[in-house]
């Protein structure tokens, strides 16, 4: 079985359970995962997770910064009237 039937094979209970098992270290029986078991448990649900899930939805997704609007366009506190400078003397 290639990487790709393995992916297909995963169900959605066999993912919540390796997502478990890397978060935890330990398998559901309570054995630890080797370092070979975790990085190849995490590649398949980097794997599941893109073929499966809206980008959103996956592990480790993190949201595009949104740009501060310019300090012109923001609204004043006061209205729209233009507010005068006031000077310090």
């Amino acid at each position: 079985m290639d990487f790709q039937q393995l992916i297909d094979a995963i169900t959605p209970d066999i993912y919540e359970n390796l997502k478990l098992a890397v978060e935890t270290g330990k398998w559901p029986d309570g054995s630890r995962l080797t370092a070979e078991q975790r990085e190849n448990s995490m590649q398949a649900i980097i794997a599941y997770d893109a073929r499966h899930k809206a980008a959103e939805e996956r592990v480790g997704y993190i949201p595009p910064k949104v740009k501060a609007e310019p300090c012109a366009s923001k609204q004043h506190s006061h209205g729209d009237d233009p507010q005068p400078v006031k000077w310090r003397g």
